[in-house]
């Protein structure tokens, strides 16, 4: 049997086999928000598809952390009851389910939220929303807030929670000397740059205890002049294992700042050579960190996800796209069809999204 298809655990929550849905935006949740039937159903539909561990949707902590129309909530007790039926539908149909934890820094919707965005630092660049430069009062709040929403995450009945520091997000700002300006304890040296990485990461295993998934989502690089590198990206690893989190989710590139290289590159990887945008970086951080490593961007075919496992690169296969046009994709390698993702990877399914129509695949509806 094919190792990606094998029993594991994660901090005592055991996964059938090694596929990661990575999260993304649905834009299906209520105004408020909550969960959605829509947004449930897709989900659970991941759980009967053969999915191993589902993270959802990126989950905002605080009001003024939204980062778009009809995004998943976490921020307030009111989520509870469609939060809990998410997590028992998902383990109804036999899954796992994490929620992503989020704040969208100076990327938050201001429009929709009638809040002023937060960041590290004003703006130096033409590509970065305008925003206010968060204080410490309101870093030490912002900790609290997602230690509250790791807590609901809990008592909602999901088997972990993920730390969004990824694609240019207020924490991914923090980490990057291209958002981060500051002079202060939070600026300048990796270290510091890390240092409301940890602290959220302290807050959140206080509210949820030494025996409950906690992962995160790091960029293994910006793809920015002046961004966060590859070295700097090991050396965060290096902090967040010594800290106690339990799997790293490794991607790239930020939302408008990357061209080519953003986080939800175009282009079908159609060969393998061309599958795997951050192979090179997972390998130095396999040398380095000993913490499980999921890997999510390009990956299409199953040859390669399993060479990717059986080469010790990473022992986690994390998929988004592919899993938008066929949610049971999973479940069709396992019963031995070995065709490739009918993805194309060419991010039509975003213009349903900002009609308001929901997340899928365009080809499929044509």
């Amino acid at each position: 049997m094919s190792r990606l298809f094998e029993t594991t655990q994660i901090n005592g929550v055991s996964l059938a086999n090694r596929f990661v849905r990575s999260a993304t935006w649905e834009g299906m949740a209520g105004a408020d928000g909550s969960c959605s039937p829509e947004l449930i159903n897709i989900m659970a539909k991941l759980a009967e598809g053969g999915v191993g561990l589902i993270i959802t949707s990126h989950a905002y902590v605080s009001p003024e952390g939204q980062a778009g129309p009809w995004q998943m909530g976490i921020h307030s007790d009111e989520m509870l009851p469609g939060l809990a039926r998410m997590a028992e539908a998902v383990h109804r149909a036999g899954g796992k389910i994490v929620v992503q934890l989020a704040h969208a820094g100076c990327y938050s919707a201001a429009k929709i939220t009638g809040l002023e965005p937060l960041g590290p630092s004003v703006s130096g660049s033409e590509k970065i929303p305008r925003c206010r430069v968060i204080t410490k009062e309101e870093i030490r709040v912002l900790c609290e807030a997602f230690g509250k929403a790791a807590a609901r995450a809990k008592s909602a009945g999901f088997d972990g929670v993920q730390i969004h520091a990824a694609h240019g997000y207020l924490l991914s700002e923090f980490l990057s000397p291209f958002f981060n300006r500051r002079t202060d304890e939070y600026g300048g040296c990796i270290e510091n740059r890390t240092r409301i990485v940890l602290d959220v990461l302290r807050s959140v295993r206080t509210a949820v205890g030494d025996g409950y998934p906690v992962l995160i989502k790091v960029n293994s690089e910006d793809f920015v002049d002046g961004g966060l590198s590859v070295d700097d990206m090991l050396r965060v690893a290096e902090m967040l294992e010594g800290a106690g989190i339990d799997a790293v989710e490794m991607s790239g590139g930020t939302i408008y700042a990357s061209g080519a290289y953003s986080a939800i590159r175009q282009g079908d990887p159609d060969t393998p050579e061309k599958e795997v945008y951050y192979r090179d970086a997972a390998v130095r951080f396999k040398e380095k960190i000993g913490v499980p490593l999921m890997l999510v961007g390009g990956i299409r075919s199953l040859e390669v996800a399993e060479g990717l496992i059986a080469g010790g690169v990473a022992d986690y296969i994390s998929l988004s796209r592919p899993l938008i046009r066929e949610p049971g994709l999973i479940g069709r390698w396992r019963d031995g069809d070995r065709r490739r993702a009918t993805c194309l990877s060419d991010n039509a399914c975003f213009g349903p999204l900002i009609k308001g129509e929901g997340l899928f695949c365009v080809l499929d509806r044509n």
